[in-house]
């Protein structure tokens, strides 16, 4: 890996807590200047203000395409360019597939999907003007499988990766780069605020042994997550998807083996149906 030292630019959504937060101090302690989005800005770290001259805070709801377009604009303009964009707000809504209400499920993709896609929209004729950047999706583990309960967060991570693989592919001549971010647990307010689906009766006993299967689970600390966004920016080849977490890692793996597992066992019925 080939370090690169020269001070950047950053673009971080949902920058007032958890993952946003922490890529946010991690950027601005290795020099860089960054500008910090988020729905309330209030929110943000008062320490941050240690950093006079690389820090702006702008208010945004990534769901408004609109106001998006208009942030990015203000960004670019703060700092004259962006160099390193991190799709990073989202939200987490739990219940089974059957238990989604219609706007829960909306509000999911609209976040976690359309919010990202209306940042990516907006900042690619800035960085293709340079011909350079580095655009990185937060996903989630929840973007390699889908677990019990968390099917509609899934369907966004999902969504967000089918797009960003091809948006890489579409991106490369410009010298942009592109990253999926598949996060395991940390520590963050994405539980401490998600929302919950009514329980419907049939889901009862799903529910009780999720809960003590989850009940002991211990989360990572996020700073931990900033220092592999970090290397992951200062690297000339960047992969296009990067897991953060050991067990996440391992589920990752076992998910692609059993995925292999699958299709290798119906080998004969996909090739006859060709």
């Amino acid at each position: 890996m080939t370090r690169n030292t020269t001070d950047r630019v950053w673009f971080v959504t949902g920058a007032s807590s958890g993952l946003g937060l922490a890529f946010t101090r991690a950027a601005l302690a290795a020099g860089d200047r960054v500008v910090a989005t988020a729905r309330r800005t209030a929110l943000l770290d008062p320490t941050l203000a240690e950093h006079p001259g690389r820090l702006v805070v702008l208010p945004l709801d990534v769901t408004d395409r609109e106001a998006v377009a208009a942030t990015v604009d203000k960004a670019a303009a703060a700092f004259g360019r962006i160099d390193v964009v991190v799709n990073n707000a989202g939200i987490m809504t739990s219940g089974t597939v059957e238990e989604f209400t219609e706007t829960d499920a909306r509000a999911q993709l609209e976040t976690n999907f359309f919010g990202a896609l209306w940042v990516t929209q907006a900042v690619l004729p800035h960085l293709r003007a340079r011909q350079s950047g580095h655009i990185i999706q937060i996903s989630s583990v929840g973007g390699i499988i889908g677990f019990a309960t968390t099917g509609l967060y899934s369907a966004s991570k999902w969504a967000l990766e089918g797009m960003t693989e091809a948006l890489a592919q579409e991106v490369a001549p410009f010298g942009i780069k592109v990253t999926i971010v598949e996060p395991g647990g940390y520590t963050t307010d994405l539980y401490t605020t998600m929302r919950t689906q009514p329980r419907h009766e049939a889901y009862e006993p799903l529910h009780t042994a999720l809960a003590e299967m989850w009940g002991d689970a211990e989360d990572a600390d996020p700073a931990k997550a900033a220092d592999a966004v970090l290397a992951l920016v200062d690297s000339d080849r960047p992969p296009l998807r990067l897991v953060l977490g050991s067990a996440m890692y391992d589920v990752a793996q076992d998910a692609a083996d059993r995925r292999k597992a699958d299709w290798a066992g119906w080998e004969a019925t996909s090739r006859a149906a060709g």
